[in-house]
């Protein structure tokens, strides 16, 4: 890999195993509101992100159309307070291994949906690794009871995953990792005020006690502004397709860290898992030799390419994004 590429796949590497070690801050929000805990998250990492938007971050805003405008809306809406609902939802009647392993599909879905909406062939190589991370995190993960609405919500949660990516890749060269970003978390802070209007009412948001503010701030300054920045800086740089391999990376690392908060175990399962996780990564984002030809893209850049019971519950708390 040249060095362009070595540096995103690192970035996203970083930002999914921030998203996969988040497990301690989301075990002791339990008891807050779903809507409010998510409005204070996003909306503190939008006033974090604003100065490092850099000069003209108005102007762009200014200037864009209101179809990107929607599509950072839905955005928000799909990939990031529906995505963390959807989860919630499914972990009601499923155990949380099952939205875990849908959700480890979504480098098979985003290596398929990305090139055939770029007007190009899905590459073999990225398809052959995605696969290999899917198989990797459904051995980490292992999977659980679950029913009709689990299976549901579950693929809701596929969705927003895959969405979380697919939608960015339009608005990304435009506005950069930066401004998206804080643009994509000033959005969901809008609609997570709105959602706790409607669903819980005048209980929607609560002063946070000490934990509780601890675990947000850190949700807030680390996994959102610095994972967010980093994930789209490495999707900038290696294209949607290779950096959604790394959110393989999510359930290896809650494998690693569930041991240190009493969530769970490290077995041999875990660790076949990860070694499948980390030669699907390698595979799909040519590591190992294995060339990855992107056509020019119509939205990134051609140097940059185009662009969430049968073994331990390493996803007992599904990191919110």
């Amino acid at each position: 890999m040249n060095a362009v590429t070595t540096r995103g796949a690192l970035l996203a590497a970083l930002a999914c195993v921030l998203v996969g070690g988040s497990f301690t801050a989301n075990s002791v929000l339990g008891d807050y509101p779903y809507a409010g805990g998510q409005f204070l998250r996003y909306a503190l990492a939008c006033l974090l992100l604003i100065p490092l938007a850099g000069r003209g971050a108005a102007a762009k805003l200014r200037s864009l159309p209101p179809r990107p405008w929607a599509r950072l809306a839905l955005l928000a809406a799909v990939g990031m307070v529906g995505f963390n609902l959807a989860v919630l939802a499914a972990e009601r009647t499923a155990e949380p291994a099952v939205p875990g392993v849908f959700v480890g599909c979504a480098p098979v879905v985003v290596g398929v949906l990305v090139p055939l909406l770029d007007g190009r062939r899905p590459q073999r190589a990225v398809l052959y690794g995605a696969s290999a991370v899917a198989v990797g995190a459904f051995t980490v993960q292992g999977w659980g009871r679950t029913d009709g609405a689990g299976l549901a919500f579950s693929l809701c949660a596929l969705v927003g995953e895959v969405g979380f990516a697919v939608l960015a890749v339009p608005v990304l060269r435009p506005l950069g990792p930066r401004l998206l970003s804080a643009t994509v978390c000033g959005v969901a802070a809008v609609e997570s005020a709105a959602a706790g209007l409607l669903l819980d009412g005048s209980g929607w948001l609560r002063r946070p006690d000490g934990v509780e503010a601890a675990a947000l701030l850190w949700q807030a300054a680390v996994v959102t502004v610095i994972g967010f920045v980093c994930w789209y800086m490495g999707m900038q740089r290696i294209g949607a397709e290779r950096a959604t391999l790394f959110s393989g990376l999510i359930p290896v690392a809650a494998a690693c860290t569930a041991p240190l908060v009493g969530t769970g175990s490290y077995g041999a399962a875990q660790a076949v898992g990860s070694a499948l996780v980390g030669a699907g990564v390698a595979l799909g984002s040519s590591a190992l030799g294995v060339p990855v030809r992107l056509r020019r893209s119509r939205v990134l850049p051609e140097r940059a390419g185009t662009s969430p019971g049968g073994g331990t519950d390493v996803l007992a708390e599904t990191p919110n994004r």
